[in-house]
């Protein structure tokens, strides 16, 4: 979602506080430095007015081979356009040079993650000047730094901050968060219920090429405990044989009790190490199968080997990979029509784990589903809430109370 801006200026009624003015999202101002791209391209095609020490020396192929490194050494560059964005952004506000900018200093992106992350308080009247702000939350700063960092190396800088100077600034934005602490949380995500999953199977036209995937992505997504972004795509265009699942990278076979399974080989996860394949493991679940979910899928979208695994048919007979705003939108209307309210990303995977867990499933077993580095009860404990009666209600009973 984007960020909301406001800026305060000096009320009109009460003397010495401020009011609050809605500004929506704020825009960098041009550049010829800072081409209009995508997200993805940003750390690369935005240049600074300064020139950098040669990263190799004197080779054409060198440095080819150092220019293909960088580019290959993100996972998804995508991730750090928005951070590089607010930084620009910032310094439009201020006045920041552009030789200031790359390099930047230790007082700069101090200055930076202050700005990012405050929350502006209208009854102080240093704020009323007319600043524009467009807070996010201290976490999102932070990684708002990671990518000015991988900024400087793409283009063949330093490191900007030292160890000690990011001790300096997560002291003062510690400070921030016990400032803020409160004002700006939000509810956790909810999970997907198994009632809601059956919804959307009651709902959805399994015949139909565009609602047969929605249901192989929303079954698996469940079941399988995956993020909502490993069976779909950002964009039509988005799709990558390197980094999406493809109709090859799903295999059925029998387990060593005969019983049927789905193994997906997902070729890139948020947490996988270069290279490294996760699986995610589909069982046999009834009416609300994944397994079925997918040979339904198949039957219904022929496709080869090499196409999306998650992906429908047009009206002209064109192969399209599910998007992930559509899919989730889509999904969502049923929801809301059901009552239901809304759901994100996040809730399929939250959802599957917290059915998981409702049912007694080792929390060893969720963790191993779900690809989790930790237990699953330390992620989502919030799922026991749901579940907290079936444990410990009425135990005074056994003791005539």
């Amino acid at each position: 979602m984007a960020a909301s801006a406001v800026r305060i200026t000096p009320s009109a009624t009460i003397p010495g506080a401020g009011e609050i003015e809605r500004l929506g999202r704020l825009q960098p101002l041009p550049s010829l430095l800072r081409p209009n791209c995508r997200a993805n391209e940003r750390l690369f095609l935005w240049k600074g007015i300064n020139t950098p020490p040669s990263p190799v020396i004197q080779s054409n192929i060198l440095q080819h081979l150092a220019d293909v490194a960088s580019r290959a050494s993100l996972k998804d560059a995508g991730n750090y356009g928005a951070g590089l964005r607010k930084f620009h952004l910032f310094c439009d506000i201020f006045s920041v040079t552009e030789g200031d900018r790359l390099p930047a200093s230790f007082a700069l992106l101090h200055s930076f993650v202050l700005w990012a992350v405050a929350d502006p308080d209208p009854l102080e009247p240093v704020f009323a000047d007319g600043t524009p702000f467009e807070p996010v939350s201290v976490q999102v700063g932070l990684k708002y730094l990671s990518a000015i960092r991988a900024w400087h190396l793409a283009q063949g800088w330093p490191p900007p901050l030292s160890d000690s100077d990011m001790d300096r600034i997560q002291w003062s934005t510690r400070g921030l968060e016990r400032i803020q602490a409160g004002r700006r949380s939000r509810p956790p995500r909810p999970p997907v219920t198994l009632h809601m999953l059956a919804t959307l199977h009651r709902v959805l036209k399994l015949d139909n090429p565009f609602e047969a995937c929605i249901w192989a992505v929303a079954a698996c997504a469940f079941w399988g405990c995956m993020r909502f972004g490993e069976a779909t795509v950002k964009t039509r265009t988005a799709f990558s044989e390197r980094l999406h699942l493809k109709r090859s990278d799903a295999f059925f076979g029998y387990d060593l009790d005969n019983k049927p399974y789905a193994r997906l080989d997902l070729p890139s996860a948020k947490t996988a190490k270069p290279g490294e394949i996760q699986h995610v493991f589909l069982a046999p679940q009834n009416s609300l199968c994944a397994l079925q979910a997918l040979q339904n899928l198949f039957r219904v979208v022929p496709a080869t080997s090499r196409d999306p695994l998650f992906s429908w048919r047009d009206k002209q007979g064109v192969i399209r990979p599910m998007v992930r705003d559509v899919a989730l939108s889509f999904i969502n209307s049923i929801f809301r029509a059901s009552g239901w309210g809304t759901t994100f990303g996040h809730s399929f995977r939250i959802g599957g784990a917290s059915f998981y867990l409702s049912q007694k499933v080792d929390p060893e077993i969720v963790r191993l589903i779900g690809r989790w580095r930790s237990l699953a009860y330390e992620t989502y404990i919030r799922a026991f809430e749901q579940v907290n009666s079936r444990h410990t209600a009425n135990l005074a009973g056994n003791y005539g109370y």
